[in-house]
């Protein structure tokens, strides 16, 4: 590892307390490349979803994270910032006309560097546990570089670490991380060239319901953010979202 604080959390600040307060286990994880390039693709359950993959991932990832992580005033925002920037973390702003763009250069660049570059293409934690339809940015950056995207289901990080919570609770986290998935060949069994339109879409939608069968939980073809926007605003789930459906 090449970044000392990511090498002290993750070894004697943090990591030990959670090996043993939250039982991390894993399957697949011979599935991830020892070195070189690689897309580590997750449904997003809780904020220490990037805390319990790096626990037990053998290489050093890359997360970019959203920009609030990084601009929030006061103590709490310092340690947070402080925190995220000593961890090599890469804010990117959600809300910016540009941030397809950036997420796309950003990525590329990691990869660039041979480093493994972690992304959870729903864009922001599920709502109610559910695998929800995914950002094309992971599969754009992944046909645009030929790098193959490694899968990552995490299950029980929900529970553990519930939406506004600080404490996490002591249940057990597992993780399964899957075959890489072959940009080039994802395109070449469906008869289309990588630079095809609908390519992004495709090659998203598959990732997206590889990681709900992986995580045994329903694909629910909605952004989570809007069902986010929807709840918040009093109006429920959107009509074909609603949980009860399943």
């Amino acid at each position: 590892m090449r970044n000392k604080w990511y090498f002290l959390f993750k070894n004697i600040i943090i990591g030990p307390f959670l090996w043993v307060y939250n039982r991390p286990k894993t399957t697949g994880l011979e599935n991830i490349p020892t070195s070189g390039p690689t897309i580590l693709a997750s449904n997003h359950q809780a904020v220490m979803d990037s805390f319990f993959f790096p626990l037990v991932c053998p290489r050093e990832i890359t997360f970019p994270a959203k920009a609030e992580y990084f601009t929030a005033p006061g103590f709490v925002g310092w340690v947070q910032r402080s925190f995220m920037s000593a961890l090599g973390q890469i804010p990117i702003d959600r809300t910016s006309e540009s941030a397809g763009e950036d997420l796309m250069n950003t990525g590329t660049e990691v990869l660039k560097r041979g480093d493994a570059l972690g992304i959870y293409p729903e864009g922001t934690r599920s709502p109610d546990g559910r695998v929800y339809r995914g950002r094309t940015g992971m599969a754009r950056i992944a046909l645009n570089t030929g790098v193959a995207i490694v899968p990552v289901a995490m299950i029980g990080s929900r529970e553990a670490n519930p939406i506004g919570s600080w404490i996490p609770r002591p249940k057990k986290v597992y993780m399964k991380i899957g075959e890489p998935i072959d940009p080039q060949k994802f395109c070449e069994e469906r008869g289309i060239a990588m630079d095809d339109r609908g390519a992004p879409r495709q090659l998203t939608d598959h990732v997206m319901h590889t990681l709900a069968k992986m995580a045994g939980k329903p694909y629910v073809d909605y952004y989570a953010s809007d069902v986010k926007a929807s709840l918040e605003a009093g109006h429920g789930y959107p009509e074909g979202a609603e949980p009860w459906r399943d």
